[in-house]
């Protein structure tokens, strides 16, 4: 919470840092250091003590922050915590608030976190809303948006990290179970599992491990998996886990915790980093079904390719509308010893071909200008240069001559440019398995979400308590984002015209314009009437312009009570 007062910015020389946020100056001061003995050099340590003043760049607002760092500054007269703003953005919260409820988890959240359960759902929908998880942050946020907490009470950056601090993982467990028990267990679902990895920036976090991330940048890691049900398109539940456990080594673990939720009508739709021999034999001695996809150039995939090649992809009987693909399926064990047929749906696509045999083209054409350019001397390459050429030395082995390309092999991978394969455990078309798994897009889409929107593609906490409580607080804000993003995908289902504004982000952004103003009486009122754009967003979410006044309304009138109180006391 920044203090209603100026004060001049520290000159505390080589510990005084700025960092612009939306056209916001913040202060940053470093208070220590803390030597990093893999990286081998000290990491500073940084605190945000107050926001730039918008005409003086000499003066800031402090926070509880500069107050703990420069207790010896003398300041003005305080005049208590700054007001809120005068100008309150409420559509989006009001949406929020609304998934929130039909969802119960406002209820669910008061039993199990208690007083500040308001905090809780605060902090999720400030990652939503402002696509940011940083704590010292919240408070602006708080600023000028409506909140979930007791009167509306606006929090400093030091009360949430002492918040997250408080959360437990029995809280958490509490919550996945309560979450879970709701599901109609009697229905029959597919659950989409998929995991990504993220790193920390600061605090030594015990379940950060140098593990194997896609963008290997050398830093330790943790893991973090969902499983989605792609029927009801929901999040059912989340694992953290060390970032040296692989994939392949975790699906039996959640299955597990599948059995355990309850859930007994299911099928699995896996992308082929959990395809193993061992997780396939573990779904059928647990009865469930799997959609999974296995890797086109693998010698069983792709003689069954090879024996259907010519024979659907031009056929207009294969082709599937919607996905631009040809299809047809085969059965055939998937491996060695299996105990029944499986149903491998094999696909070619013109596009897929044209990218792949362009990067197969170009991948080639660079391996032999990087030969062409060691000829005569004395080097070594890869496994994969030797596979794709054959490279000739001198007689004692050392000097390299030259290359011929392994024209069959190279052959065989171009004409398999722009197939691949969907393996089912029970019968259906190539259609159907194509569906399925692309069902997975909206478990995708969740991870991308989770870590360009909600700003968790790291965490930025301490303690090891932190790490999960924002993790916790970060998959309640999946839940609601989820329903956001569907509501408005399906609103656009058999609407002809483009509307660039439904998307997650725009439709957001947009519904900060609702308003309400601080008007001469103290009271807040709208400002002004919901304009079309957005009643087409609110649409997607049933809601209207007469439930915007009548809401905003009771905000109002909300406020000028908890003034009047805090008056009072």
């Amino acid at each position: 919470m920044y203090l209603d007062f100026l004060v001049e910015i520290p000159d505390v020389q080589g510990k005084i840092t700025r960092r612009e946020i939306r056209g916001t100056t913040y202060i940053n001061y470093e208070y220590g250091r803390v030597y990093d003995p893999t990286k081998l050099y000290n990491t500073p340590l940084r605190s945000t003590i107050g926001k730039q003043d918008e005409t003086d760049a000499t003066k800031m607002w402090p926070n509880q922050n500069f107050l703990q760092h420069f207790p010896d500054i003398e300041l003005p007269q305080e005049k208590g915590l700054a007001p809120r703003s005068s100008c309150l953005k409420v559509g989006s919260f009001l949406v929020i608030r609304k998934i929130i409820a039909d969802y119960c988890l406002d209820t669910m959240t008061k039993r199990i976190i208690g007083r500040d359960s308001g905090l809780f759902l605060d902090l999720a929908a400030y990652s939503i809303i402002c696509e940011n998880n940083a704590g010292q942050y919240y408070p602006d946020f708080a600023y000028n948006h409506p909140l979930f907490t007791r009167a509306m009470k606006m929090y400093s950056d030091s009360k949430v990290s002492d918040f997250l601090q408080s959360v437990t993982t029995d809280q958490s467990v509490a919550f996945l179970n309560d979450w879970n028990e709701k599901r109609n267990h009697r229905e029959r679902i597919y659950i989409s599992y998929d995991s990504t990895n993220k790193n920390c920036q600061a605090g030594d976090i015990e379940m950060l491990e140098y593990g194997k991330p896609k963008d290997d940048n050398g830093v330790k890691i943790f893991n973090y998996a969902i499983a989605y049900d792609t029927d009801n398109r929901e999040p059912l539940f989340y694992e953290e886990y060390p970032g040296s456990i692989v994939d392949v080594s975790q699906l039996q673990y959640m299955l597990e915790k599948v059995k355990a939720y309850g859930y007994k009508k299911v099928g699995f739709i896996l992308d082929r980093g959990y395809f193993s021999r061992s997780n396939i034999q573990f779904m059928d001695s647990c009865g469930y079904d799997f959609v999974i996809m296995v890797k086109g150039m693998g010698n069983l995939v792709s003689s069954l390719i090879t024996e259907k090649q010519g024979t659907f992809e031009k056929d207009r009987l294969c082709s599937i509308w919607g996905y631009h693909v040809y299809g047809t399926t085969v059965r055939h064990q998937l491996y060695e010893g299996d105990t029944c047929d499986r149903y491998f749906h094999l696909f070619h696509s013109i596009s897929k071909e044209h990218a792949e045999r362009d990067a197969l083209e170009a991948k080639i054409e660079r391996m032999s200008a990087l030969l062409k350019k060691n000829e005569g001397k004395e080097v070594s390459f890869g496994a994969a240069y030797t596979e794709y050429f054959t490279l000739y030395y001198n007689e004692d082995g050392k000097k390299f001559l030259f290359a011929k390309e392994k024209a069959a092999f190279i052959e065989r991978e171009i004409s398999l440019c722009g197939y691949f394969s969907i393996v089912t455990s029970v019968k259906m078309t190539a259609k159907e398995a194509i569906g399925l798994y692309k069902s997975r897009d909206s478990s995708e889409k969740l991870f991308r979400g989770d870590k360009s929107y909600l700003g968790n593609k790291s965490l930025r906490v301490y303690p090891d308590e932190s790490a999960s409580a924002k993790i916790f607080i970060e998959f309640v804000a999946l839940i609601v984002r989820s329903k956001i993003y569907t509501s408005l995908k399906d609103e656009m289902i058999g609407n002809d015209r483009e509307a660039n504004f439904m998307t997650v982000g725009a439709a957001l952004k947009e519904l900060d314009k609702i308003e309400m103003v601080k008007q001469f009486d103290g009271v807040y009122r709208l400002d002004h009437a919901v304009t079309a754009t957005q009643k087409a967003i609110l649409k997607a979410f049933a809601i209207d312009e007469p439930y915007i006044r009548a809401k905003a309304k009771a905000l109002g009138e909300e406020m000028t009570n908890n003034s009047k109180q805090d008056k009072a006391k």
